[in-house]
């Protein structure tokens, strides 16, 4: 039993390292894909890669200024790391984004 969890676990960390090298790879290759950006920051996120997923969250932000996810996650990750003053600034920007892209 405990060889059956170690390889199903060795295979869910394979596919995540895939996953995360595709989406490094799109955006790469196109880093206005903000469905890939996106999706790469959410990886690091839930990574643990704190760094990595704000780079890519604030790289989105900033091309694209009303997709108001990238906010709430950010907002996120910035108060998982304690850093409230942060979120809150982050996640106000995501209500003002809201408004402007009339997602409230």
């Amino acid at each position: 039993m405990v060889n059956d969890f170690a390889a199903a676990l060795s295979e869910a960390l394979r596919l995540i390292a895939s996953a995360d090298a595709q989406l490094a790879q799109i955006v790469a290759g196109n880093p206005g894909n903000v469905l890939a950006r996106y999706g790469l920051a959410m990886e690091y996120a839930q990574l643990g890669d704190h760094t990595r997923a704000l780079e890519n969250f604030r790289t989105l932000m900033a091309a694209s200024p009303n997709y108001v996810a990238a906010y709430y996650q950010a907002g996120r990750v910035l108060h998982s790391l304690g850093d409230d003053v942060q979120a809150r600034a982050v996640l106000e920007q995501g209500i003002e984004a809201c408004g402007r892209a009339n997602d409230a």
